[in-house]
């Protein structure tokens, strides 16, 4: 009797451990499927680019945007009319066919600067960064990060023979009490393209590109399944688009990876979760075009976001200039075949 006792016993442990391993497996699997779903990792990676970037240039432009021009809100116009200056000088200078998009707020005018390369066929790309900042906050990684890469990307789209028009756009007015209204300058610029007859391959959102760190723990990561998918380092950067955007995503990643070495990281989430819409892109969305956000995920990386520390010291301007470089691959690889990848 005892015998018997103790070969059910055995049976019954050998029971529990085949049923803790099977879930364990079942486990595996759903993570996996988590990861290969949201996270889209590629297999292999592109040459490094031949292209590069001076970060002296980028941190002068954020010091110019964050210091000089500081602070550039929607109740100081006089400074966002010099950040706008700024910007369309260095478009020229670049090469860049220069034209202002200007409307009025509440007696205001104000002014998107868009900077035009390539040849005037197909659909465009249009690449985008907002250059006010949030209320008197310096805004050096929100959003200086963006357009000192908007500018030096100008720069290198300037020595390219582009295939088609790429149009690179300074908002203004991205943040409170404008954001999610009407008079976004993003939204301006959307709603115009829609009423006119040119088409629009992608729209790329640089939205703060600036801030990095290898600190175990510096990457927030709000759900236990980003904790799964996602590293705590925050040393890469990151594509954002919606569910229904997997292929598009993809097709940016492919180009960015391996064309510098800051590691490149995507999420494919619905509409409205984990802040996926908080930039200008969501316009875009809006009016049905293909977008996307490149971004050091703002708040779950940068503690100083809408704050006073968010200054021009803080930032690591050479891993935002290998940023930029891969910026620059995606552009002129989806240039090449817009779409059609």
């Amino acid at each position: 009797m005892l015998l018997l006792q103790q070969i059910r016993q055995v049976k019954i442990h050998r029971i529990l451990i085949l049923l803790a391993g099977s879930l364990a497996a079942l486990a595996g699997l759903v993570v996996l499927g988590a990861w290969l779903y949201f996270a889209q990792p590629l297999l292999g990676s592109n040459r490094p680019s031949a292209q590069s970037i001076d970060s002296a240039r980028l941190r002068g432009h954020v010091v110019a945007l964050s210091q000089t021009f500081h602070p550039r809100n929607h109740r100081h116009v006089d400074n966002l009319n010099r950040c706008a200056d700024y910007i369309g000088n260095h478009f020229r200078a670049a090469g860049a066919k220069v034209a202002e998009q200007k409307y009025e707020v509440n007696g205001n005018t104000y002014r998107n600067v868009i900077g035009v390369f390539g040849e005037d066929a197909g659909p465009r790309i249009v690449v985008g960064a907002h250059y006010d900042s949030f209320s008197e906050t310096p805004g050096a990684d929100d959003n200086a990060s963006g357009v000192a890469g908007l500018i030096e990307l100008a720069f290198l789209l300037g020595r390219t023979n582009l295939p088609i028009k790429v149009e690179l756009v300074a908002y203004t007015l991205e943040e409170p009490p404008f954001f999610g209204t009407e008079n976004m300058g993003s939204y301006r610029h959307a709603r115009a393209l829609s009423e006119s007859t040119g088409d629009l391959a992608l729209m790329i959102s640089l939205e703060m590109i600036g801030y990095f760190s290898d600190m175990p723990g510096s990457q927030s990561r709000p759900t236990i399944e980003l904790k799964l998918l996602y590293p705590d380092k925050g040393n890469f950067i990151g594509i954002v688009g919606r569910n229904d955007q997997r292929s598009t995503v993809s097709r940016v990643k492919r180009h960015m990876k391996g064309a510098a070495d800051v590691p490149v990281y995507s999420l494919n989430a619905p509409l409205g979760a984990l802040g996926i819409d908080m930039s200008d892109h969501r316009n875009y969305w809006n009016f049905g075009y293909d977008a996307v956000m490149i971004t050091d995920s703002a708040p779950y990386r940068n503690t100083a976001y809408h704050a006073d520390g968010d200054t021009a010291e803080t930032l690591d301007y050479e891993r935002m200039s290998k940023v930029v470089v891969q910026v620059y691959e995606a552009v002129t690889g989806l240039a090449s075949q817009p779409g059609n990848e």
